[in-house]
């Protein structure tokens, strides 16, 4: 009886010393999920892996990330937005091995599938691209922004990967 009594009782206490898995976040088109996102994301910051969607390679530099020719990200709302707009902000350096290679570079870009004005960059260090967003593309909790370059280094161009620009932040600025 008292093995019985024992058994149960380690039984009931294995849940809680079991396993625990690390959850990870994931930017996802549910109502719950826009609260964790944010209207700014620092490549470099851990908390804003889920929200770079596709086409960045890791951090580096403990500061920035290296893309390929096409990348993606989602962005929280800022809040008004849907009424007055805001403005999208990419802080950035084209490298020199880019202009020296391509000569320039070429970047396109668009919100929930609408494009934004696109700029041409023919020479090697820090940029910034900032457009207008209209309101109607911010009436929705979150975005997706889609950036694509011209061009990038292909792959054993320099390094084994594709390389496209170098990022440190992309978000919403006051406007």
């Amino acid at each position: 009886m008292w093995r019985l009594i024992i058994l149960l009782a380690a039984a009931a206490l294995l849940p809680q010393a079991g396993c625990k898995r690390k959850v990870h976040p994931r930017a996802t088109a549910t109502d719950e999920s826009f609260g964790e996102l944010a209207t700014m994301v620092h490549t470099a910051d851990p908390k804003a892996e889920p929200q770079l969607l596709r086409g960045f390679y890791p951090v580096e530099g403990a500061a920035w990330r290296w893309t390929k020719q096409k990348f993606a990200v989602s962005l929280r709302t800022p809040m008004n937005a849907g009424a007055a707009g805001a403005k999208l902000e990419m802080r950035f350096a084209v490298p020199d091995p880019v202009i020296k290679n391509l000569k320039s570079v070429t970047l396109a870009v668009s919100v929930n599938g609408q494009p934004l004005p696109s700029q041409r960059f023919d020479k090697a260090g820090e940029a910034v691209y900032e457009a207008a967003v209209p309101a109607a593309l911010l009436k929705v909790p979150a975005v997706t922004v889609d950036f694509a370059l011209d061009k990038a280094l292909p792959a054993g161009t320099v390094d084994a990967r594709e390389l496209g620009i170098v990022v440190a932040s992309i978000g919403f600025a006051a406007q």
